[in-house]
């Protein structure tokens, strides 16, 4: 059982709802980013969600988009990302899931990636901009490193992708509970219900 799984199940026998939250790695800087980590964490975070900063981050709305230009801008790459996480991993409890696009992991090369991230104390990776389709060989190298796969759900996602993300993937499924990009928004998209359901 991974630690994401541990933590979900614990989050499904409490009463109140589990906390996930999102930061941009390097934004501010990269030391400010794992005070943020740490602060979030003893705040009650069940994981914390890391964004690698992208040149082209087409999933993410304006405000995401501009704290990876601040990031970027101070250098932040994904190798120092992952360098930061391991700074922070053994001063936190909770769940630790890399957020990035392949690009910046092909760059790397995805086996080198995910050595690294599992030896850092990564949970989790979710890689945004990955198929489904071409997923069997991150799935494959994550399972051997021992970092659960992360895949994204749609409301307009069909059942036979539902399906192969679940078999594909470990520790959650991501449902996003809109079409676009992210951000701030007093609406979700018809379907969610049936998502989640």
């Amino acid at each position: 059982m991974s630690r994401l799984d541990v933590i979900f199940e614990s989050v499904r026998a409490r009463t109140d709802p589990g906390l996930v939250t999102f930061v941009t790695a390097g934004d501010p800087d990269l030391d400010r980013s794992a005070d943020i980590l740490r602060v979030l964490d003893s705040a009650g975070a069940d994981v914390l969600e890391v964004g690698v900063p992208f040149s082209d981050p087409l999933a993410d709305g304006p405000v995401i988009q501009r704290a990876s230009e601040r990031a970027l801008r101070k250098g932040t790459t994904l190798s120092r990302t992952i360098s930061m996480v391991e700074q922070v991993r053994s001063t936190v409890l909770a769940g630790i899931v890399l957020f990035t696009y392949a690009n910046p992991v092909v760059r790397m090369g995805q086996k080198v990636f995910l050595e690294r991230a599992a030896s850092a104390g990564v949970d989790g990776v979710l890689i945004l901009d990955l198929p489904i389709e071409e997923a069997e060989e991150f799935q494959t190298i994550s399972k051997d490193v021992g970092v659960d796969p992360i895949f994204l759900l749609s409301p307009t996602t069909s059942d036979d992708r539902i399906r192969r993300a679940a078999e594909l993937g470990r520790g959650f499924l991501y449902g996003i509970s809109r079409l676009g990009v992210t951000g701030a928004t007093d609406t979700i998209s018809d379907g969610v219900e049936e998502l989640v359901g």
